[in-house]
């Protein structure tokens, strides 16, 4: 005779998983029974939203071409959605279907220069990432994608597209004794980029593929200069930045291009030119093109490259509401556990639940995730109705992806409930009300606020941004730094060190090392 193994109920896991589900239930029940918490819950939503909606009412912006205000010109938008600057001088043709150009680079030169009336100086010299090269591009509309093969002033041949992707390819310069060949290869909607010192051997420096490339583009020679960025170190902190005008020259001979080129005539222009010029422009010799004997010389300004810091408001500037939010819900969040240890009902609690463990985590769920609800609505409220504000008021914000967008409004939700939780567990640590109000708001306030208001520097502010729970703000970035632009990017400027996720990451470590301090306290003394 045989007999069955009969499996045996686990009463202990599913009570254990119920029992918790019921300690859940039982402190929500707790948080939305007192309605003082409650109406601070909606308080801190709707302060983080007017804020934002009352900054944005009173920000107004124009620009000026003389003694009139005007409209801000429209900023063009890449491919990829983000703001670009897209200005540079091209020779140009028409090229239909599959083809190449390959030049030959024997010089890139520039000018740095002081703009009058109060300076009027002119050296010689050319900016890092000033760019001379060859280039196909799907029109001549700023904004419009394309692939070049470029050598810039400092760092060498790179393989450029769709101003947001940059790779790297040989360094060193470019003269008469040692010039640098370059070929860009259009296959379909692929561009390979080739580089050569002696026009026979040959290197890869990269491959792009630019979707949806129409049939006809425009090929040929580009040359750029973006301004000469100079920051100065202040007495107490921070700093000082000063753009100066630069024009770059390059030299190119060996031009040839193959495939169908209809019309055959090469045309000069320059990409994105408007009327508001600089004084420098105003006043000296303007971007152009020489051609003598096939060998063209190629004078222009500007920059094609993504928008550097301090181009345009951000969607994150909707969000100065945070602060003021944050503190209410700070309050909140200590006051749901000191409440309990100044009425004595901790006692109650902990009889009821011996494992005390179980108790602050319980707390700590249902604290964040209200908090976590009420900045969510909070920034879903402030962001878009914000932007079409300060849109209306002709200021400028520069675009983002969709994706980045959520990302903003649910990492400024997360900021908060992080927040709360952290606070939450500071005051299970301290038990005082006060005690743990302060400590929270110094650990994430003061830190950020010496940071940003120029006070410390650089390096300083940097560090405090990267060691302190005040690293969490940088999930609010919305617009990335990028190597190839030249642009100086710091704190006061909405630029942290470390990544979005990264930045809420170390303030996650914190408040589990705070809740994971007030654990073992509560474990370890009685209530």
């Amino acid at each position: 005779m045989t007999s069955g193994t009969a499996t045996p109920d686990r009463p202990g896991v599913r009570a254990g998983r119920d029992g918790f589900v019921r300690l859940l239930h039982a402190e929500w029940t707790k948080f939305r029974t007192v309605r003082g918490w409650v109406i601070a819950l909606v308080a801190a939503a709707l302060v983080t939203a007017l804020l934002g909606l009352f900054s944005a009412q009173g920000s107004h912006s124009s620009c000026s071409n003389g003694p009139d205000e005007i409209a801000c010109p429209a900023v063009p938008v890449g491919p990829g959605g983000e703001a670009v600057d897209d200005r540079f001088s091209f020779v140009h043709r028409s090229l239909t279907g599959d083809g190449s150009i390959t030049v030959r680079l024997t010089s890139l030169t520039g000018i740095i220069t002081y703009p009058p009336p109060d300076h009027d100086e002119i050296v010689p010299g050319v900016v890092p990432w000033a760019k001379a090269g060859v280039i196909v591009k799907d029109g001549t509309r700023p904004g419009s994608a394309y692939a070049a093969l470029v050598l810039t002033g400092e760092h060498g041949v790179r393989m450029q597209h769709d101003f947001t992707e940059d790779t790297a390819g040989r360094p060193g310069g470019a003269s008469t004794a040692s010039p640098r060949w370059l070929r860009l290869t259009r296959s379909g909607d692929t561009l390979t980029g080739d580089e050569s010192s002696d026009g026979t051997h040959w290197t890869r420096v990269g491959t792009a593929r630019l979707a949806g490339l129409r049939s006809t583009v425009q090929v040929g020679l580009l040359v750029t200069s973006p301004g000469d960025l100079t920051v100065k170190q202040g007495t107490l902190g921070g700093s000082v930045e000063q753009v100066r005008f630069t024009q770059a020259t390059g030299v190119f001979d060996h031009v040839r291009v193959q495939g169908d080129t209809p019309g055959g005539a090469w045309s000069h222009g320059e990409v994105g030119a408007t009327d508001m010029k600089t004084d420098w422009e105003r006043y000296h010799r303007p971007a152009g093109v020489d051609e003598s004997g096939g060998t063209f010389t190629v004078t222009g300004s500007g920059d094609i490259a993504p928008r550097g810091p301090g181009e345009g408001l951000r969607i994150e500037n909707t969000l100065t509401g945070t602060f003021a939010g944050m503190i209410v819900l700070v309050i909140v969040a200590v006051l749901f556990i000191t409440a309990e240890y100044r009425r004595g009902l901790i006692r109650t609690t902990l009889l009821a639940v011996p494992r005390r463990g179980r108790v602050l985590g319980a707390k700590a769920v249902v604290i964040g995730l209200v908090t976590f609800v009420a900045g969510l609505t909070a920034a879903v409220v402030a962001v878009p109705a914000c932007t079409h504000i300060l849109r209306a008021n002709g200021n400028y914000i520069l675009p983002v992806t969709r994706l980045t967008e959520l990302r903003v409004m649910a990492g400024t939700a997360a900021l908060l409930a992080v927040a709360a939780v952290f606070a939450l567990a500071l005051g299970a640590l301290f038990r005082r009300s006060v005690a743990a109000v302060t400590a929270a708001v110094v650990a994430l306030v003061l830190p950020h606020v010496l940071a940003t208001a120029s006070v410390l520097p650089e390096g300083a502010a940097q560090w405090l941004l990267r060691l302190t729970p005040a690293a969490a703000f940088a999930i609010q970035q919305s617009i990335p730094e990028y190597p190839q632009v030249a642009g100086h990017y710091v704190p006061q400027d909405g630029y942290y060190p470390l990544a979005p996720w990264a930045g809420l990451a170390v303030f996650c470590g914190y408040a589990a090392l705070a809740l994971g301090l007030a654990v073992f306290r509560l474990r370890r003394r009685d209530a």
